[in-house]
């Protein structure tokens, strides 16, 4: 909070005591939790680090929903509430419905929360503060996005530093393209990083990245949500072991890259058809929208809500695929995906043939059975939990598409859906109950659904 406080106090905004004071009661509570709980010397448990992390994140939310509540951001603590998970998560999703009324300081605390949530909070700590010992691999397993951690290094604490590193240089590339090149201001290109980055969304304006209008400044978000969006371990072995070649030799890369040019194109060619719009103009904004979505950043550049049917289905199926493993990005991964293509390959095969014995390869290592169940056990949590949250949302009054569009957004971190919740519109409007619903769902969806739903089970509490 001192980040957003030093800019407050800079420019002179009425809102530095809300940060300071925010500030200090965070500081106060986490010095008494300190100071009154036994600490207890040795390796943290897997049972343990998935209570850690997720009781982490919601504390985390919780005082960073304080300076929206001292400053009168919003009517009540829920919608502070909202809106820190939102960010924390790299949702994206707001409830704002004023975005350029706010203070800067505000409004960079909202794409701070983002930035700070994309590679972790806790993996930050693992990463600059060994406090937690021999059991930061656990922590760290259940925090970052992916179907498996990959360790770069030989230890994880080396390996999320690295990570660290490469995620606040492309940052600062970034800001400094946007300002020099794009030509906005510093503000503002700090305040797009910090959404981008993350793959989180937040912008500082109403129209998100359409207020610019600028085919640079487009570009340049393209190019930072793709890498983003993809693993940052090939970003490491390609910048620090000097491994060109790696990223085609990636099958999820690849996959990766032709879901982001055929989405493209296709939603392109619908524009023209559909909507009459030029080559230049369908590609420009077709382009966007489909690495917006699919890296979950949930930028825009157009309405997007006003497209036609298969655009804006293109778009929702990139919502559920979502990024790649080991990237800022949310939702199900490419290499789920992947991975589900090529099983189901097999079951078609031991269909006609049953003895055959058909291994699943990915980049050609054999993937072991308790991966592939894995794989498939998330994936059968994920369309669950949003069969279940669309259900709850439409009991609440929403129509279908928003219903569904909501959750897909949330549980995915993309932010902008459809219908009630499009690009241009919020979520202000959800019923209470149904901003509850939303925040499990981004809380969930960013913590890969079994580190939160492993703690509703009631032999998580049992066993010993």
């Amino acid at each position: 909070m001192l980040f957003p406080l030093g800019w407050s106090l800079y420019y002179g905004e009425p809102v530095s005591s809300a940060f300071g004071i925010s500030a200090i009661i965070t500081a106060v509570s986490g010095l008494l939790l300190w100071r009154l709980t036994h600490g207890v010397e040795g390796m943290l448990s897997r049972r343990e680090a998935l209570v850690f992390v997720t009781g982490g994140w919601v504390l985390a939310s919780a005082f960073s929903a304080i300076p929206y509540e001292l400053a009168g951001t919003f009517p009540n603590y829920l919608d502070a509430y909202f809106e820190a998970m939102s960010g924390y998560t790299t949702t994206g999703a707001t409830v704002l419905t004023a975005i350029e009324g706010q203070s800067l300081s505000i409004l960079l605390w909202r794409n701070f929360t983002q930035w700070l949530g994309g590679m972790g909070i806790i993996t930050l700590f693992v990463a600059f503060f060994p406090l937690f010992g021999m059991g930061a691999a656990y922590l760290v397993e259940a925090e970052l996005p992916g179907p498996q951690t990959e360790r770069l290094t030989s230890r994880i604490r080396d390996t999320v530093k690295s990570l660290w590193y490469l995620y606040l240089g492309f940052t600062v590339l970034e800001i400094i393209l946007l300002w020099q090149v794009g030509q906005i201001p510093v503000f503002d290109a700090l305040t797009i990083t910090f959404g981008t980055m993350p793959t989180g969304g937040f912008t500082a304006t109403n129209l998100s990245i359409a207020s610019y209008n600028s085919v640079v400044v487009e570009g340049i978000v393209i190019a930072f949500m793709a890498i983003a969006g993809a693993n940052f371990g090939l970003h490491y072995l390609f910048l620090f072991r000097r491994r060109p070649g790696c990223f085609i030799a990636n099958p999820e890369f690849r996959l990766y890259l032709a879901l982001l040019i055929g989405a493209s194109v296709f939603i392109a060619l619908n524009l023209i058809n559909g909507m009459g719009m030029s080559v230049g103009e369908a590609f420009r904004h077709g382009g966007f929208q489909a690495v917006s979505i699919m890296t979950t950043t949930g930028f825009s550049s157009a309405n997007f809500d006003a497209w036609p049917a298969f655009a804006r289905t293109t778009l929702l199926f990139l919502m559920i695929v979502g990024a790649s493993a080991g990237s800022t990005g949310g939702a199900l991964k490419v290499t789920r995906i992947l991975i589900l293509f090529k099983y189901a390959f097999r079951r078609i095969s031991l269909a006609f043939n049953p003895n055959v014995v058909i291994p699943i390869k990915v980049g050609g290592e054999v993937l072991s059975e308790r991966v592939i169940s894995g794989v498939i056990g998330m994936t059968v949590l994920y369309f669950t939990t949003i069969i279940v949250g669309s259900l709850i949302m439409s009991a609440l009054g929403l129509s279908l598409v928003t219903s569904l569009s909501a959750v897909l957004a949330t549980v995915g971190n993309v932010g902008p859906g459809l219908d009630g919740v499009g690009p241009l519109l919020n979520y202000a409007f959800v019923p209470a109950a149904g901003k509850v619903v939303l925040i499990i769902c981004m809380l969930a969806g960013r913590l890969e659904l079994l580190t939160v739903f492993s703690l509703l089970a009631p032999s998580f509490w049992k066993w010993r």
